[in-house]
């Protein structure tokens, strides 16, 4: 089945260019206009990634980032304008997994979405990571700690399942971006160090597994 995709964007023009470009890549598409028509066909379907703009009428793209996190951690790409990079940040705060900037590239959009795509679902069935009391199932990209579930974005969870599978080796900055986000990545380390502090937020008293090498990057231990 092809993957579907919900384009959140009022500006009809742009989102009929995305949804085209999205088409011949052979994904099904979903589209609205506005926040809330956006969460009733999240409701309503089922969403394999969410493109989603930031200034929306009635709801905006944070509001709508906001509630879907509630339920779910579907990989979301928020569209953002060059000047808000703060906007951008509390994009990620409120768990966008990545960004693309207006007007974006086609090329861009459709390797940044088939980047989130296929980190999701290139799992081999079975597998675990784990880390003294966190543990990681691949296949179903849940996270327990001491047994119990831990709520993460994608991007999240792909940085800890880098991390753990690196476990005692410092990771530079410049590996994690482009493991996560690739070459054609064009922000900045304020990113990851957003989705970094996240995270460590979620895992609590075991926070301090995520080790800062200062001027290296990062490393993950049992018992730092």
């Amino acid at each position: 089945m092809p993957k579907s995709i919900l384009i959140v964007e009022d500006q009809q023009v742009l989102r009929e260019i995305m949804k085209e470009y999205l088409l011949d890549e052979g994904y099904r598409v979903l589209e609205a206009s506005g926040g809330s028509r956006a969460l009733a066909l999240f409701q309503e379907h089922e969403i394999d990634l969410i493109i989603l703009d930031i200034m929306l009428p009635e709801l905006d793209g944070w509001s709508v980032c906001r509630r879907i996190r509630k339920k779910s951690n579907v990989p979301i790409l928020m569209l953002t304008s060059r000047s808000d990079e703060d906007d951008t940040l509390l994009g990620f705060e409120l768990g966008a997994d990545d960004y693309v900037v207006k007007p974006c590239s086609p090329p861009i959009l459709l390797a940044r979405t088939r980047r989130l795509l296929e980190s999701r679902h290139s799992r081999d069935s079975g597998d675990t990571l784990s880390g003294g009391a966190i543990k990681l199932h691949l296949p179903s990209r849940t996270i327990t700690l001491d047994g119990k579930p831990c709520s993460v974005t994608h991007t999240e969870f792909e940085i800890l399942a880098y991390l753990l599978n690196n476990k005692g080796i410092i990771i530079s900055r410049e590996q994690l971006i482009t493991k996560i986000w690739g070459y054609d990545f064009d922000g900045d380390d304020r990113t990851l160090s957003s989705h970094i502090r996240n995270l460590r937020s979620k895992l609590g008293e075991y926070a301090n597994r995520i080790v800062t090498v200062v001027r290296s990057g990062y490393k993950f231990e049992d018992q730092p």
